[in-house]
């Protein structure tokens, strides 16, 4: 029912909440025979997030900077995995984080989340946008969006959905990954490494 494809592995969502991996097993990251009542996915380079029924999430993989530290975490709708961190999103519109490029605390109003390579960013209800963490290429530099419907984070850059399906994006551009002002008729988008994706209505 939903899948998520980290650096060099890729998990599979069954429809009875349990959680299928293939790939390269580095540092655990297929340690999930025991997940249950999962609803939600996220993987990344090294660890792999799983959103329960209940509100709590379960990770496995990687935890160098603690970013599987999750155990404690209690009322999440939405999760998000970063390259050293992982983002939950909670009932009341908060946000909490584990691992490096945590910053999120009196983030309020939020609608959702997305980590990026160690950074942050947050789609607030009146369709403005924040972000927390490595800004070295600009990919943090999201105070002046408006209007925006989605957000992605990819490496080191940002890519927003606009309500009337135009995109912006900011931070590195090496690739032409920020290359969107043209796209239009956009219904959702999705950040890669150093590659961009939108999907048009038709």
């Amino acid at each position: 029912v939903a899948v998520a494809a980290g650096d060099a592995h890729m998990v599979g969502l069954k429809s009875d909440g349990t959680v299928v991996a293939t790939g390269k097993n580095y540092y655990g990251l297929y340690d999930m025979s025991s997940w249950r009542d999962i609803v939600a996915v996220s993987a990344v380079d090294w660890h792999t997030v799983g959103l329960k029924s209940d509100g709590t999430v379960v990770a496995t993989g990687y935890n160098k900077d603690g970013q599987c530290n999750v155990s404690s975490w209690r009322d999440i709708i939405a999760v998000s995995a970063g390259s050293s961190h992982t983002v939950g999103l909670k009932t009341d519109g908060t946000v909490v984080a584990a691992g490096d490029s945590c910053d999120v605390k009196g983030w309020t109003e939020i609608v959702s989340v997305a980590a990026g390579d160690y950074y942050t960013v947050g789609l607030k209800a009146d369709g403005t946008v924040v972000a927390t963490g490595k800004n070295d290429d600009g990919q943090c530099n999201v105070s002046g969006w408006r209007d925006i419907v989605a957000v992605s984070a990819g490496r080191w850059y940002t890519v927003g959905l606009k309500s009337d399906g135009t995109v912006v994006a900011t931070g590195s551009n090496g690739d032409g990954q920020c290359d969107v002002s043209g796209w239009r008729d956009i219904v959702a988008v999705s950040a890669g490494d150093d590659h961009a994706v939108g999907l048009k209505s038709d």
